[in-house]
């Protein structure tokens, strides 16, 4: 497991039916591509987060796949429109194969 990875998403807690709300998202990260050295000139292990996912009361809103480039913590910044009262559920995969969520309710008053 990749020490100190920590997600953070920011979400309205509340919106009305069918409104366009924006979600951002970060995890902390230090996204090692498997092309660096370290001090004795050995190939330091690719360690990405290679997938993200966020999902509402159970549908697929956004599906990224990434490649070693990424920059280390990713930020992600999209809209979703909400229909009604739900949940968003956010995952990232790990190379290593650890995976890290988090979720967020939205009510539609």
């Amino acid at each position: 497991m990749a020490s100190g990875v920590k997600p953070r998403v920011k979400v309205p807690g509340s919106a009305s039916a069918g409104e366009v709300i924006i979600i951002k998202t970060l995890i902390s990260h230090q996204m090692e591509s498997g092309q660096r050295k370290d001090g004795d000139g050995n190939t330091i292990p690719r360690s990405i987060i290679n997938r993200f996912t966020c999902e509402f009361n159970g549908e697929s809103v956004l599906d990224v796949k990434m490649e070693p480039a990424i920059s280390t913590n990713p930020y992600f910044e999209f809209e979703a429109k909400v229909p009604e009262t739900g949940e968003f559920k956010f995952t990232w995969y790990d190379d290593d194969g650890d995976v890290y969520e988090d979720t967020k309710a939205v009510t539609v008053g």
